[in-house]
C-alpha cells in the first residue's frame, strides 16, 4: 500500500510541475533568485530596478535589444546573468519585472 501511495503522490507532483512549467514565468521570482544581487545594488554598472535614469539610455535602444543583451550578455553581465538554466522567456519576464516601475 505504501508503494502505491508513493507512486500516486509522485504522479501528482509530476503533473503539478508540468502545469507550473507551462504557466507564464514569474518575473519577480526570477529577479529575486537570479538578478537582484546586481540589479538592486548596481554592481558592475548594472542598472538598478526601477531607476529611470539608469534605464533611459538602454530603453532608447528598444526592448528587443534589451532582451537580446540580457539573454546573450552585454558588458560585465554574462549571458542570462550567469544562470544558463533560465529560458529566454524567463529572462524576458525578469527584465519586464525590473522595468515595471519605469514604464
Amino acid at each position: 500500500m505504501k508503494q502505491l501511495a508513493s507512486l500516486a503522490l509522485t504522479g501528482v507532483a509530476a503533473l503539478t510541475l508540468s502545469a507550473a512549467a507551462q504557466a507564464e514565468p514569474d518575473g519577480e521570482a526570477i529577479y529575486n533568485q537570479a538578478c537582484m544581487a546586481c540589479h538592486m545594488t548596481g554592481a558592475a554598472g548594472a542598472p538598478i530596478k526601477g531607476n529611470e535614469a539608469h534605464w533611459a539610455e538602454r530603453l532608447e535602444q528598444g526592448m528587443e535589444t534589451l532582451y537580446t543583451h540580457s539573454i546573450e550578455g552585454f558588458g560585465a553581465m554574462p549571458a542570462k546573468g550567469g544562470f544558463m538554466n533560465l529560458s529566454d522567456e524567463e529572462v524576458k519576464a525578469a527584465v519586464d519585472f525590473m522595468l515595471e516601475p519605469v514604464l
